[in-house]
């Protein structure tokens, strides 16, 4: 067979939507310095983004890592390089677990892939693992190749996390939260539109939490006002909002402006008091149930999403029970439900009343 096309990359992404905005962003830092996209899978360097965000990810980007390795073997690529949150979280342990890759990239060290290409590190300096603190943040100004279907894009508003959930790893693999300035983001939003692009999907580990770290004023609502304006868009969408931090001033825009969907994504995780307390999830200061009624009141016709997590430690049935009936009477228009993974490092995991794993899948 013959030896891979020189400076072309394939690059398989696995894991959310904040994820994919960084392998656009790989392909972008690569493309500026003159590297071509492979659609055909045999190019002479194969990127495997990887989630390592619970079990089920983090089986899906080995076997992902594995048939690239395989594809290496049969001479259809060249180089596999291993990027995103498992090398972040597991670091050197790959090396040995997984020799058949070429380079492990960590989530503070992607925006230096070209280099890393162009020049591999030696030992001295890495070697084979360059994973440092996850402290970078992209930009308007920051090369991307949009792979979302024609008309819709993401936006990425801010980095990492200050929420602690007990049962969650992000704030290790992703660090502090880092928001963009207002200005850059309606930037992007603006060069997205003059490409064709109608729709925005706005995200983030928690977007209600954006501008929290920032001292200029920034915050969603703020955002929001200044996004409607961006002339040509027509729809703004809101992906991972916070129960505890949905204000009414955000609820009204919702209401009153047109190119805001009438659409709210709210992760409530569970409903029983004491395991929110576990989870160390803040609630909204009205019980959930009233929560949810007021803002189908105020916003007629808006579609709820959430996500739930069954088989929290302490999770009693009738805890499990409460959950049930809260979600036969809020009636969410999307609704995902997890089994809880239980996650090296997190405070969750050394937790009393661990459930089995078949009372989990039966929930």
């Amino acid at each position: 067979m013959d030896s891979p096309s020189a400076r072309t990359v394939c690059i398989v992404s696995l894991g959310c939507p904040k994820n994919l905005v960084d392998s656009e962003v790989m392909l972008g830092l690569l493309q500026e310095r003159g590297w071509s996209l492979s659609s055909s899978g045999e190019a002479e360097v194969v990127i495997v983004n990887t989630c390592g965000f619970i079990r089920e990810a983090k089986e899906e980007s080995i076997e992902a890592i594995l048939s690239a390795a395989s594809d290496k073997k049969q001479g259809k690529v060249g180089k596999v390089v291993v990027a995103g949150c498992l090398p972040q979280r597991y670091g050197k342990e790959l090396v040995s677990e997984l020799p058949e890759v070429d380079l492990f990239v960590g989530t503070g060290e992607f925006h230096r892939i070209a280099d890393l290409l162009q020049s591999p590190p030696k030992a001295g300096s890495g070697g084979k693992t360059q994973i440092g603190p996850p402290e970078f943040l992209y930009d308007h100004r920051t090369p991307r190749i949009d792979t979302s279907l024609p008309g819709s894009t993401y936006l990425k508003v801010s980095e990492g996390c200050a929420n602690f959930c007990s049962y969650c790893v992000i704030p290790s693999l992703r660090g502090r939260l880092r928001s963009r300035s207002i200005a850059s983001i309606v930037q992007e939003a603006r060069q997205a539109v003059s490409r064709g692009v109608r729709e925005i999907n706005l995200i983030a580990q928690d977007i209600t939490s954006y501008g929290g770290d920032r001292k200029d004023g920034a915050s969603l609502v703020r955002l929001l006002k200044g996004l409607v304006k961006v002339e040509g868009l027509r729809w703004i969408r809101l992906l991972y909002a916070h129960p505890a931090r949905v204000t009414p001033e955000l609820i009204g825009l919702l209401r009153e402006e047109e190119k805001i969907c009438k659409y709210l994504d709210l992760p409530l995780q569970h409903v029983d008091e004491g395991i929110l307390k576990a989870m160390n999830r803040p609630s909204p200061e009205q019980p959930l149930p009233d929560f949810i009624a007021r803002i189908r009141e105020e916003v007629p016709g808006i579609v709820l999403r959430t996500s739930l997590i069954v088989g929290f430690p302490g999770e009693t049935e009738k805890a499990f029970r409460r959950l049930e009936e809260f979600v036969r009477e809020a009636r969410f228009d999307r609704l995902g439900a997890f089994p809880y993974s239980r996650e090296e490092g997190t405070p969750a995991a050394s937790l009393r009343g661990q459930v089995p794993e078949r009372v989990k899948r039966e929930r």
